[in-house]
């Protein structure tokens, strides 16, 4: 297995680094503000022409250690002897996230699939809904990883693009097949909860409108103070920690992603569950990094070299500000030298959870995905 690390800079244009016309895939992550005024497919098409191709707008954009904006990071990766398949869908061509979450895992060719690895407009895409719709179809021993696509803290517009020029409303899928693959995976938060536990008493999918009763927008300013105008951005340094009655194995944290102020409303990237309990979450730098060399350590891999797909949230870059490689760094550390990690900042992200180990839609984790070929 030969992982090239790619990348675009204003200051420099493409680095291609070494020859790898015959890589079998190529997964990148690009700013939307490069999108704008430059055709980010077509140079890699014409410089990998055998490779599926794969890609999604950012938050920001993570190479090697460093987090970077108005960037492009990539990796083309030639196999051994293993393959891989693409697949995509269209959101508006399906009555909702999970029909289209179902389609897209059946377009896969099933035959030998290990891995899944699934990039979805995060504007668009209820995640809860998607993953859903995948775990409907796919066989339980499939890992599945990924994240939403983003828009940095805009929250207007993503992009996803699979063997084509990133377009808003696509879900694509990266499937890996081949038995020498090896993975790992990691994924964990750091944040810490605060206040009271409310109970989610209106909600609707990923539309929360009450917490025990009061409108959920009103409580969330309360909390904001003068941040409060900033909403959806600042909402981010407030995710919500959300978990049925009796079931605190399996807490999840949600993230905002847009609000309605006649309604009173606040959107999530997943599903807030009614009848559900929900605490307020926020960070500290420590905590959210040591939260990062954790998922680190349990991604780990021994047989190099490594590729590390590395999702981490919006919410956790706005809380860390200018120390947002800290948490790359730690991972890094971790990793160790024989892994290439490339990633992006998210709207959600898509692992197992650490306890039940069934795929679940994450905000404000640090999710990682390992592959190497033994």
């Amino acid at each position: 297995m030969q992982i090239i690390p790619v990348t675009w800079s204003r200051a420099r244009g493409w680095q291609f680094g070494d020859d790898a016309s015959t890589a079998q895939a190529v997964v990148y992550f690009v700013s939307p503000s490069i999108l704008a005024g430059h055709d980010v497919y077509a140079p890699l098409r014409a410089q990998y022409p055998h490779a599926r191709i794969l890609g999604c707008s950012t938050g920001g954009e993570i190479a090697g250690p460093e987090v970077n904006d108005d960037s492009i990071s990539a990796a083309a990766i030639r196999f051994d002897s293993s393959h891989v398949e693409m697949a995509s869908v269209r959101l508006a061509d399906f009555e909702d996230s999970r029909a289209a979450g179902a389609a897209l895992a059946r377009n896969m060719p099933r035959e030998g699939l290990r891995a899944l690895f699934v990039l979805a407009d995060g504007m668009l895409t209820n995640g809860t809904l998607l993953v859903n719709g995948l775990r409907d179809v796919l066989p339980p021993d499939v890992l599945l990883t990924g994240g939403l696509a983003g828009d940095g803290a805009d929250f207007q517009h993503a992009f996803v693009g699979a063997d084509a020029p990133p377009a808003e409303g696509i879900v694509a899928a990266l499937g890996l097949y081949g038995e020498r693959l090896r993975f790992g995976w990691g994924s964990y938060g750091g944040w810490e909860p605060f206040g009271p536990e409310r109970i989610v008493t209106r909600s609707d999918g990923n539309t929360l409108y009450e917490l025990d009763g009061e409108p959920a927008l009103d409580l969330y300013k309360r909390y904001l103070g003068n941040e409060a105008a900033n909403l959806p951005g600042s909402g981010l340094l407030f995710p919500l920690a959300v978990r049925r009655p009796g079931d605190e194995a399996n807490t999840l944290v949600r993230t905002m992603v847009g609000f309605s102020e006649d309604q009173k409303t606040l959107l999530f990237a997943g599903d807030v569950p009614q009848g559900s309990q929900a605490q307020l979450m926020r960070g500290s730098f420590p905590a959210l990094v040591e939260g990062a060399a954790h998922a680190g350590g349990q991604a780990a891999l021994t047989d190099g070299p490594v590729l590390a797909l590395l999702v981490s949230c919006i919410g956790r870059k706005l809380m860390m500000g200018q120390r947002i490689a800290d948490e790359v760094e730690a991972v890094a550390d971790i990793l160790g030298p024989n892994a290439t990690q490339i990633g992006f900042y998210s709207y959600g992200e898509i692992a197992p959870h650490q306890n039940s180990g069934r795929s679940e839609l994450h905000n404000q984790t640090m999710t990682i995905t390992t592959i190497s070929e033994g």
